[in-house]
């Protein structure tokens, strides 16, 4: 039986920074680029945060609704959420706009109260979310979600140039990690929240600070990620490709992951090295690609063929 996937987080425009000083506006947000990516692997996916009204906003919803994702919030007139993103010999640096936006809009109240009305399934969210003081808002809902049922997922994702105080947000971010039954983090990630030698050789003890969590990634950006799955755990490397940026690759990696997990609630402990390969495929077609745009189905079958 097939489990649906439901997304809290922030949508906004990536504005790349060309060779000529002008932006180039892409749509993106983490969680955002999550959701698209289950939704083409076939998993059920709904977004949860209100879209603006405004052109951006109305753009990024016509977006999931061609991915197969479905809208569940009201829009709201404030405006759609801008990140400058400049990509330095491949990685990219962000810079946020995000006081009076869209997808911060919503009240746990509003949240809590649709949850209620479904079926307990998957609760993904994280990045931008576990930034105070907004971070008192998404642990609200995880708490509540908890309750009823749902099974939590976060992405660490952490963004310190956003925080005005890197500390409160660290401890944020490491108080809402340990509610999660399923958690992704990058090695950046590990060494903000202080976990020392970040590297996949020590990748298992590292997934041994998250005792609460039945499923663990740590991705180690071009050395391989390890996936670690009620018990059973693999390890592969990066599959080789022409990166044109790595622009979303995290999200488009645990998308199809909690996508497979979606669509195979019941045997996903015998599926690890399967699920982690097939991630890490997909996760490699989207850096050949300028900005997230994650493969279908299709494309991930192809070249894993």
């Amino acid at each position: 039986m097939t489990t649906a996937i439901f997304v809290l987080g922030e949508a906004l425009m990536d504005c790349i920074s060309q060779a000529d000083g002008t932006l180039r506006p892409l749509q993106g947000g983490s969680p955002y680029n999550l959701a698209r990516a289950a939704a083409l692997q076939g998993a059920p996916t709904h977004f949860i945060n209100p879209f603006s009204t405004d052109a951006f906003g109305q753009g990024l919803k016509a977006t999931l609704a061609r991915d197969g994702v479905k809208t569940v919030l009201a829009d709201t007139p404030l405006p759609t959420s801008l990140a400058v993103v400049q990509v330095i010999n491949g990685q990219p640096n962000y810079g946020f706009y995000r006081e009076g936006i869209a997808d911060r809009s919503y009240t746990v109240d509003s949240v809590v109260e649709w949850l209620e009305g479904q079926p307990p399934a998957i609760l993904h969210t994280g990045s931008l979310l576990l930034v105070p003081p907004e971070h008192e808002k998404t642990l609200a809902v995880i708490k509540m979600a908890k309750r009823l049922g749902w099974t939590i997922s976060v992405d660490v994702n952490l963004r310190p140039k956003l925080a005005a105080d890197l500390s409160a947000y660290v401890a944020a971010v490491a108080t809402i990690a340990q509610l999660a039954e399923w958690l992704k983090a990058s090695d950046e990630d590990l060494e903000l929240l202080g976990y020392a030698d970040a590297s996949l050789a020590n990748a298992a003890t590292l997934a041994t600070h998250f005792p609460n969590a039945s499923r663990i990634a740590l991705t180690f950006g071009g050395n391989g990620a390890y996936l670690q799955v009620d018990g059973q755990a693999a390890q592969a490397p990066v599959p080789q490709v022409t990166v044109a940026d790595t622009v979303g690759a995290g999200d488009t990696f645990w998308g199809n992951t909690l996508a497979d997990w979606s669509k195979h609630p019941a045997d996903a402990h015998t599926r690890v090295d399967m699920t982690l390969a097939w991630a890490m495929q997909a996760a490699a077609i989207n850096c050949t690609r300028a900005g997230c745009q994650p493969p279908s189905q299709a494309e991930v079958q192809a070249a894993l063929a």
